[in-house]
């Protein structure tokens, strides 16, 4: 059975934790929390944990290179873990989808992304998986400011529990039961 990375692109300094741009740290604590797996191993330049998920081996990685470096973590863990780019799944922020939407993505480009990117450029391949987490975009200003902020008080800090537990439950979908029916059950919600 071939082992999973499951990677949550975020930055590491306090002062992200809540930030846009750490939904997906936020979404694999999480997951790390349900399932019993500790992260507290640091190599990679990032922190990780070993486990199972679904029946599955499983590797979960926090890049601590900052986003825009992500691919320095990512590469040299799924080498060492003997992990291709097909079952490596990153959770990510996305602009382009709406606060609180899901969408489940196998390969493509990084979409101006810089974590993503990074990873596209060190793993020499865009084949992994994405779970893209909707943070909406700014209404006016600065995109990097935006991402950099936390999430709003009132309606985003009261939903984001409920956006982290469908993103842990889409993450265990996709383990589960391949990204295809995942896709399916993830991307045609309401």
């Amino acid at each position: 059975m071939k082992r999973h990375l499951i990677v949550g692109l975020g930055n590491p300094e306090p002062k992200y934790l809540m930030n846009r741009h750490n939904i997906g740290f936020l979404a694999v604590d999480k997951l790390a929390d349900e399932s019993g797996i500790a992260l507290t191993r640091t190599k990679f330049n990032g922190v990780y944990g070993t486990g199972h998920l679904e029946g599955h081996p499983v590797v979960l990685l926090k890049p601590m290179t900052f986003m825009n470096l992500s691919g320095r973590s990512v590469t040299p863990c799924s080498r060492f873990f003997d992990v291709p780019p097909e079952n490596i799944l990153v959770a990510h922020d996305e602009l382009d989808l709406s606060f609180g939407d899901l969408r489940l993505k196998s390969g493509g480009g990084h979409a101006g992304h810089n974590g993503l990117r990074s990873m596209v450029g060190e793993l020499g391949s865009s084949d992994f998986l994405r779970l893209r987490i909707g943070i909406g975009r700014p209404q006016k200003g600065s995109v990097s400011n935006y991402v950099l902020s936390d999430f709003a008080p009132g309606e985003e800090q009261d939903w984001l529990p409920d956006l982290i537990d469908r993103s842990v439950s889409a993450i265990r979908a996709t383990v589960r039961d391949g990204i295809r029916r995942a896709m399916n059950e993830v991307n045609t919600r309401v």
